[in-house]
């Protein structure tokens, strides 16, 4: 896919995350001269402390039907699997009211018809990414399970069972003796479950990034490990950026690709939108001794069993805590409290926490814009929970806008002035 006319001009991704390395790798096809920007090492993202699924039918937005019924709920009862706390209220409450905006059924089903456009693309386009890795085994071929304490559990997601069937994904009702014959661990535990066939699992987030980067290494792009200080600019273009220690990267094409970290960037671009870090938390068992062989959805429990090449990761607890929010812990000693319950024989010897802040928009849709400020500078975030799933759909999407070629999917829907239409900026 290289493009002579490309290969003397210089691209710029802020952000090294699952998104960002995508963006890069897609850049780099086209025969840009890549330059990936991020102060963390390769693989110590967001996505690491993510249940690793490529979950093609998660496109039902989280601001679901009675959801506003659920918020005194999430204030009082902090062990729950979403959580809010009272200290975060009054500064998230813009974000909120946007939110639950979005709960009426016409725009659920807007959300999810918008979604899947992206999502039905997830495997073709990590394809090519991951056919030049050494590691034919990073994406795992196994589906995705999930598990319900009751039927009724089972019945309240027959309605989005049914949306995503109309969209195309499709799942599979197990009982007692399916959940056994997948999962021995859970024999006799659930009675009632889903499988979802064209969802998959990533071995190891961490290793999983890491690979992608050194894939991007591997073929000639650059990784500095810093944190951009700000973006250059001369009239209408992105002309580098200043990093911390005061260098300066040149870039004939800037992406902005950071998760919550591009909220820095915000005045720069001309943009004002409600992005939010949501901690999901993550407790990784490097020697479980229990042999889970699919990552299971516990649906009642709020939380999933991941098995991964570094250990067994529990976790994916919600929690809104508002911006420079301290972890709390406490959350991922709940899911452990909770997974010791269903599986007490775990074992939590050199057990490690972890939280990954999910940048998330009250419409549960990424941005994939062009800067309303700089005609050279494109920004990729907000993807939520489904950053891993979307990482390479998003880099295709950024390397054709980049390019000036006409996406094969409207972009419309991802817009980086949509929420102006719901009273002004964020």
């Amino acid at each position: 896919m290289n493009n002579p006319q490309t290969s003397s001009q210089q691209a710029v991704v802020i952000g090294g995350g699952i998104v960002g390395v995508c963006c890069a790798l897609y850049l780099q096809r086209d025969g840009y001269r890549v330059t990936l920007l991020d102060p963390a090492a390769p693989g110590d993202s967001t996505a690491k402390w993510s249940c690793g699924q490529m979950a093609v039918s998660e496109v039902i937005p989280l601001s679901k039907p009675g959801i506003l019924m659920k918020i005194p709920g999430w204030l009082l009862d902090q062990k729950g699997p979403l959580a809010l706390r009272p200290s975060a209220l009054p500064g998230i409450l813009p974000w909120f009211m946007r939110f639950l905006a979005c709960a009426r059924p016409s725009r659920i089903n807007e959300i999810a018809n918008d979604m899947a456009k992206l999502t039905q693309h997830v495997y073709e386009d990590y394809a090519p990414l991951l056919d030049a890795c050494p590691d034919k085994t990073l994406l795992g071929q196994r589906p995705v399970l999930e598990v319900f304490d009751s039927v009724s559990g089972l019945e309240h997601e027959r309605p989005h069972l049914e949306l995503r069937k109309q969209l195309g994904f499709s799942s599979q009702e197990l009982g007692a003796a399916d959940i056994a014959d997948l999962e021995p661990a859970l024999a006799g535990k659930f009675k009632h479950g889903l499988m979802f066939p064209d969802w998959r699992a990533v071995n190891d987030t961490q290793g999983f990034i890491a690979a992608l980067t050194h894939s991007f290494e591997s073929q000639g792009g650059v990784r500095i490990r810093q944190r951009v200080a700000k973006i250059d600019e001369n009239h209408d273009k992105a002309t580098g950026v200043t990093l911390e220690d005061g260098t300066r990267v040149p870039a004939d094409h800037l992406v902005v690709a950071a998760g919550t970290g591009s909220r820095a960037f915000f005045n720069s671009l001309g943009v004002n939108i409600p992005l939010a870090g949501i901690a999901g938390y993550q407790a990784v068992l490097p020697r479980p001794e229990v042999d889970i062989r699919h990552s299971v959805i516990y649906a009642d429990g709020g939380f999933c069993f991941a098995p991964m090449t570094r250990g067994l990761q529990i976790g994916g607890t919600i929690e809104f805590a508002g911006p420079n929010a301290e972890p709390n812990f406490k959350r991922a000693e709940i899911i452990m409290e909770k997974a010791h319950r269903v599986l007490p024989q775990l074992n939590t010897d050199g057990m490690e926490f972890g939280v990954g802040y999910r940048p998330f928009l009250p419409d549960t849709k990424p941005v994939i814009d062009r800067s309303p400020r700089f005609e050279n500078t494109i920004l990729a975030f907000g993807h939520g929970q489904l950053g891993l799933t979307l990482g390479a759909t998003t880099g295709r999407l950024v390397s054709d806008l980049v390019a000036q070629r006409t996406p094969a999917q409207n972009l419309g829907a991802f817009g980086a002035r949509r929420f102006a239409v719901l009273g002004g900026t964020a």
